[in-house]
């Protein structure tokens, strides 16, 4: 029986092991998906267990991201690039660190056919996937990326990161929190919206109506942010969609063939 993984602190919003063991099932495959609370203090051993065969792969959530990197063997081209891992699985006995959040963003975007390309972009938060979604959106030819954070000298972090990088053109800059510019997409990048009465006070009146506003939180389907947004006359998203083309991509890796997606899968979220 192979064992799976999601590593994170918190951990109990995370819906992944309700879509792997759906996928699990439907394709009749010997094993079980689990979720474990860490810190960082117990990393190091958990890894462990993927090399003495205790543990067939992992997925990494807030806030182990990056944290998690010193203990792998090899990153990909696409955790190398954002220094940010989400996917673990041993190859020729070496752990690799994986990054399916790029993809998963990008699928998520082309599905609703938004057209990133030429649009300015406002990304709330600094932590967790932020990376992952810059690049996508760099990728995605956006015209312009602004990050704002309350603690700025970590947006300031990731901006020299990305800017100082090889693959990308000097397109991020950084602003003081609660500044709100001219933007087309806003992106709720931060944890809060995971509590029902989480807000992020944040004053967006000024922006235009039909913008495009996307959270990054699945759980719950609609937060503050998102509600608001709405109700003035902005489109939204939430994050279902990139969890499970995120959640695919790991799979494939694990199992070795692409799941279907489908309206059952939408079941998982309405629980």
């Amino acid at each position: 029986m192979k064992k799976y993984f999601v590593i994170g602190n918190p951990i109990d919003h995370s819906l992944s092991p309700e879509i792997h063991d759906y996928w699990i099932k439907k394709n009749k495959i010997k094993a079980k998906y689990g979720k474990k609370k860490l810190n960082n203090n117990d990393l190091k051993d958990f890894i462990l267990k993927i090399r003495n065969g205790e543990i067939n792969g992992l997925n990494v959530t807030v806030p182990f991201k990056k944290e998690i990197i010193p203990f792998l063997d090899k990153l990909t081209f696409s955790a190398e690039t954002t220094q940010s891992v989400n996917t673990i699985y041993l190859e020729n006995d070496k752990i690799i660190g994986h990054n399916t959040d790029i993809g998963g963003f990008e699928a998520a975007i082309k599905s609703i056919n938004y057209k990133v390309a030429g649009k300015k972009v406002l990304i709330l938060g600094a932590g967790g996937v932020v990376p992952s979604i810059i690049f996508a959106l760099f990728k995605m030819k956006a015209m312009s990326i602004t990050l704002t954070n309350r603690t700025k000298s970590k947006a300031e972090i990731l901006k020299d990161f990305f800017n100082n990088s090889s693959h990308m053109d000097k397109i991020i800059k950084v602003i003081n929190w609660g500044e709100i510019p001219d933007c087309d997409m806003i992106i709720n990048a931060t944890s809060v919206g995971l509590h029902k009465n989480d807000t992020l006070n944040l004053d967006f009146a000024k922006l235009k109506s039909n913008k495009f506003f996307y959270d990054i939180i699945y759980n719950p389907g609609e937060t503050n942010f998102l509600k608001k947004a709405k109700e003035n006359g902005h489109k939204t998203e939430n994050g279902k969609k990139m969890f499970i083309y995120q959640a695919a991509e790991a799979f494939k890796i694990w199992h070795g063939f692409q799941v279907e997606i489908n309206d059952e899968i939408n079941r998982i979220f309405e629980k």
